[in-house]
């Protein structure tokens, strides 16, 4: 059965797709390779089943510390993530597995508190020796060093690279995939991500280049939406030219740019807007970073924030080099990883993970009452 849906991959998939029976995997897998289901399809049902994910729940999307149960969080970005690049998948006849399995993947690693706590856990890192944090290069190190007991879930070359090489940040009108690209080569990327402050790879796969700019076109109007029913823009304030080309709710933002990347990357080796729909675009994400994402509304938990991530960085590097097994880090994190873990990594690279994995809540119950956010009430 897995052969007949292989071969009707080779049917009906563009030529620019990955192919199940093209993933790459640094070990042998005999419960894929005897098993009846496709390769990123396994990879989709191993994220799914991990840890990581399971921690999406109370992960900062945008909007931390604001009791509005409507408010979008990082599990929720994921699955529209998933949704939109499977649409443009299925129109541009790309693999939807592998799809999915990018997808869900491409935020395990972001810290407690977002790109803010992104931002303040990698000056600690730099200051450590343990090299700049970035967030995708984190959901990697989870994902092949500290799932599964330590062993990884050993996932395809295809869909790690994917994961790594996400950037919804960063602009681009046109991605085009570095094909062919090993694990050997991969690895290089991994290293010299570390020691860069802002990186901006390339996915491999067609696929990739769908997630990454799906990442975009899920959140671009889902934050608008937030912020309007938080007062904090109002509909009327958008952009006019954008509006124009885009419309001014979440629902026509995501229908016309993905029907702008389906009609422009139809058969085509690459994924791209048009040139107007990208300028759009372009001044609508200005908008958001100017009016919502760097709002001072939004930010007074900050500093509260930044004390807490410099407390338990100091705290939990002081249980290691103390050797405190006493210590939660010790007892709920190193317990569950082989000793081939803590020998692999300095006690800078322990404390990251370990603070990285954190959900919003659990980073704050680690720290003294007297740190604690407050709060935001809009």
């Amino acid at each position: 059965m897995k052969e007949i849906l292989n071969q009707r991959e080779r049917e009906f998939f563009s030529p620019l797709a990955a192919f199940s029976d093209s993933a790459i995997r640094r070990r042998r897998d005999p419960r894929v390779e005897n098993g009846y289901r496709q390769n990123f399809s396994i990879d989709a049902d191993r994220i799914l089943n991990s840890l990581a994910y399971t921690r999406y729940i109370d992960k900062t999307q945008v909007f931390s510390l604001i009791k509005n149960d409507h408010l979008t969080h990082r599990v929720l970005h994921v699955q529209l993530v998933s949704r939109v690049a499977r649409t443009i998948g299925r129109y541009l006849g790309l693999n939807e597995d592998l799809i999915e399995a990018i997808s869900m993947g491409h935020d395990l690693g972001h810290p407690p508190f977002g790109h803010d706590g992104e931002k303040i856990l990698s000056e600690l890192t730099c200051e450590h020796g343990a090299g700049y944090f970035h967030h995708n290069l984190q959901s990697i190190q989870l994902l092949e060093k500290i799932e599964h007991k330590g062993d990884g879930w050993n996932l395809s070359l295809q869909t790690l690279d994917a994961i790594l090489c996400h950037n919804g940040e960063l602009h681009a009108t046109e991605l085009k995939p570095v094909r062919n690209r090993t694990f050997e080569e991969f690895d290089q990327l991994l290293s010299s991500m570390m020691s860069t402050k802002e990186a901006d790879p390339i996915p491999m796969t067609m696929e990739g280049c769908v997630v990454r700019v799906s990442d975009t076109i899920a959140y671009i109007g889902r934050d608008i939406e937030d912020s309007i029913r938080l007062n904090l823009i109002k509909r009327d304030e958008l952009p006019r030219r954008s509006v124009q080309l885009l419309g001014n709710t979440n629902g026509t933002i995501v229908y016309n740019l993905t029907t702008d990347i389906i009609t422009t990357s139809f058969r085509e080796p690459y994924i791209s807007f048009s040139e107007e729909v990208s300028d759009a675009l372009r001044e609508l994400k200005s908008f958001n970073y100017s009016r919502i994402y760097g709002n001072p509304a939004i930010k007074r938990h900050l500093k509260s924030v930044q004390q807490i991530y410099t407390h338990l960085f100091e705290l939990f590097l002081n249980d290691l080099e103390s050797g405190r097994r006493e210590s939660i880090m010790c007892r709920n994190f190193l317990a569950n990883l082989p000793e081939a873990y803590q020998q692999g990594h300095s006690h800078a690279e322990i404390v990251r993970d370990f603070i990285s994995g954190m959900t919003d809540s659990f980073f704050i119950s680690q720290a003294p009452r007297s740190l604690h956010p407050s709060p935001i009430i809009l």
